[in-house]
């Protein structure tokens, strides 16, 4: 039988060879100010109605504001911008410091990502260390262009059109 530490070790590789896009959430905090955080983990729940699902750690500084609030967005991120993944996946306290962004009515959106989703929270389930938000889409832009990929531990892959 396999230890509990080798089992966390075969899920973390496991889920590091699945190759997904890189997603910023964002949503207004309840002092009104922004918020956002990295999330490789968004995907489609349903096409009737079209909605979104995505996990959230509970210790994200954003999760209670992305758990408690009525809309939130989901940025898809171009090949380009990988310091943008960095900045919200980092610690620093504001991550919209320096980011060119603006309020779409209560959801911040971040300019120039490939996709901006706008989204209204319809679930969330807590389990274990994480919670499952999902939201039915309500607008948003789709500007296209190369996504940044994580694989691997790492933002920098890049997709090569095929030949």
């Amino acid at each position: 039988m396999s230890s509990p530490a080798t089992v966390s070790e075969l899920f973390r590789d496991t889920m590091a060879g699945l190759c997904s896009g890189v997603a910023v959430l964002t949503t207004r905090r309840n002092d009104a100010s922004p918020c956002g955080l990295l999330a490789t983990s968004v995907s489609a729940f349903s096409a009737t109605p079209p909605s979104v699902l995505t996990s959230i750690g509970h210790t994200s500084r954003c999760y209670h504001a992305l758990a408690e609030s009525e809309h939130f967005g989901v940025h898809i991120l171009r090949a380009d911008q990988e310091r943008l993944a960095h900045v919200f996946s980092s610690l620093v306290e504001d991550k919209f410091d320096g980011v060119d962004w603006s309020w779409d009515a209560d959801v911040p959106e971040l300019a120039d990502t490939i996709v901006y989703l706008r989204c209204r929270r319809e679930a969330l389930f807590e389990l274990y260390d994480h919670s499952v938000l999902i939201g039915d889409l309500i607008g948003g832009r789709r500007d296209g262009g190369e996504p940044l990929v994580y694989f691997e531990r790492r933002m920098d892959w890049r997709l090569e059109p095929a030949s």
